[in-house]
């Protein structure tokens, strides 16, 4: 059975037919029609539309301070990380055509970009600067794929020409740089804790983090540790007899 994508169109617009179809399924594998799917579809739009408006209303009532000096807080620092990280994700993907990916990423940032806290408009400078970025990008990422809503949110951001001319945005490699590490802590592989690590800590210095953390103390004290093992980047597993 097939179904006519034209009252989809004339109900929802083009965009959300596209991006249905792209998210649903990759371009090799045939297609289950779902409503709930394409609901889901044009409530995202409408979400990114949301995002690029609410922002532009507070961009246009905050005054603009000395960008060359903008100091990024631990926050914006990770939107930018996360921002690039997708980027460079969504590039791979779209030379293997898996638009569907392509189509999780641009929600996770239209996500992150909702949760960043927006801050009063005197001090602005770092917000105003990563949400530009972040906004610029996204709707240049996501053209591919919803093109119609993407050029109308690129003209009301300040771009100029037709968005289809735009260049691909670049990833920044320095973004994806992170000072601080979040690392889970397993006691014989289940979840007891978290730590924050510096990036270039040590295997021993993660241990002795991983061992005074309050919580995982409960589970070691007075037993024997057999091993530790750190896996980079993600977990520290303590082993322990009995």
């Amino acid at each position: 059975n097939t179904v006519d994508p034209q009252a989809l169109i004339d109900h929802y617009g083009a965009d959300t037919a596209r991006l249905f179809t792209m998210f649903a399924a990759p371009p090799e594998q045939s297609l289950e029609w779902n409503d709930d799917g394409v609901s889901g579809a044009n409530r995202f739009i409408k979400r990114l539309w949301a995002l690029v408006y609410d922002y532009l209303q507070w961009r246009d009532s905050s005054p603009a301070g000395n960008a060359a000096a903008v100091e990024l807080s631990a926050d914006q620092a990770e939107m930018r990380r996360l921002l690039h990280q997708q980027l460079a994700q969504a590039q791979f993907d779209f030379d293997k055509e898996q638009f569907n990916t392509v189509v999780s990423a641009g929600m996770k940032l239209v996500n992150e970009a909702s949760r960043l806290a927006r801050p009063a408009a005197a001090d602005g400078d770092g917000y105003r600067s990563v949400m530009d970025e972040t906004l610029n990008v996204l709707v240049r990422m996501l053209a591919p794929i919803i093109p119609h809503v993407c050029h109308r949110l690129w003209r009301a951001l300040g771009g100029t020409g037709e968005l289809v001319d735009a260049a691909w945005p670049e990833v920044d490699e320095s973004a994806l740089q992170r000072d601080q590490l979040e690392l889970v802590v397993q006691v014989n592989g289940k979840l007891r804790g978290k730590i924050s690590v510096a990036a270039d800590a040590t295997n021993e210095q993660i241990e002795a983090l991983a061992r005074a953390n309050d919580n995982v103390k409960r589970f070691i004290e007075d037993k024997a540790v057999r091993k530790v093992i750190v896996v980079a980047g993600k977990l520290v597993n303590i082993v322990v007899q009995g």
